[in-house]
């Protein structure tokens, strides 16, 4: 475990739990109630927004019983930190209680926000945060530096299988079929935040990069689907005044296609981070 993590380090006396809240139980949702119901050094979790309440208890299995389950719109008077992990289209309904009382909102759907920018000046003005965690992207710290002088160029490479982008309203719109491609298929070449528009559901991580460096009408992306591939794969190349860079990652799908196992450890990671008493990375 790494220190910065700082897993079994003691609360001081005057900390209580934080309280976290979750929306939406899906792939990544799910995981990360779990963790913490199940226990996580100072975290608790607070409550749990879902539409559909039986079924979500279902999931959550016999063991989490006692576990809030509520309607969004009571969600903030539940937690301190809400996880945001529902469609994109209710990012609003979900961040907008939490960081106009000073609170803090981790936010997986950052594609969305991009539509509703507002939301920073709000969580500025009221004292709260607005936290995109690395979800299933790597070196963001290294972009964010970079960003502090000049950067000159970012570009996304990110290939797919074919079940992680079937579906997306860009291949929609355009009448893309990959269904039964034999080889991969460049599917977009655009920047980020038209990829926000077209793929929802599945480049959040282009918009985390674009907000880390040099924006997203500037951050350059391409999309392939490859029915050969079983995992998700991110390329990334920068070039700075400070640094030129490159890094590449593999993610293992979760239950949802769309959706990389690392994104709900990478939240995980973030909670740790707000207690932490050593912090690693920028």
């Amino acid at each position: 475990m790494a220190l910065a993590n700082a897993p079994n380090l003691p609360e001081t006396a005057s900390e209580r739990p934080l309280r976290v809240a979750v929306a939406g139980l899906g792939a990544v949702g799910l995981q990360i109630a779990r963790r913490l119901a199940d226990g996580l050094p100072g975290f608790e979790l607070g409550a749990i927004a879902v539409r559909d309440k039986d079924a979500a208890r279902e999931k959550l299995g016999p063991g989490h019983a006692n576990t809030a389950i509520v309607d969004l719109r009571e969600l903030e008077l539940h937690a301190d930190v809400v996880v945001e992990c529902a469609p994109a289209a209710i990012l609003r309904e979900v961040v907008l209680p939490f960081v106009s009382q000073g609170k803090k909102a981790v936010v997986l759907s950052c594609g969305a926000l991009l539509r509703n920018m507002d939301l920073i000046d709000t969580a500025r003005e009221n004292g709260g945060q607005i936290i995109v965690p690395s979800g299933a992207l790597l070196g963001l710290d290294a972009v964010s530096a970079a960003a502090e002088g000049e950067i000159r160029s970012v570009r996304m490479t990110t290939r797919k299988p074919v079940t992680g982008l079937v579906g997306a309203p860009y291949l929609v719109s355009n009448n893309i079929d990959i269904q039964d491609i034999k080889e991969p298929l460049r599917v977009f070449s655009g920047t980020a935040r038209e990829a926000a528009v077209g793929f929802p559901a599945n480049l959040n991580v282009a918009v985390a990069l674009s907000l880390a460096g040099l924006g997203p009408d500037k951050t350059q992306l391409d999309i392939w689907a490859d029915p050969a591939l079983k995992r998700n794969t991110h390329h990334i190349e920068v070039d700075s005044d400070s640094a030129s860079f490159s890094m590449s990652i593999e993610n293992i799908p979760s239950e949802n296609p769309k959706t990389g196992r690392i994104t709900a450890l990478s939240v995980i990671a973030a909670l740790r981070r707000l207690r932490a008493p050593l912090r690693v990375g920028t």
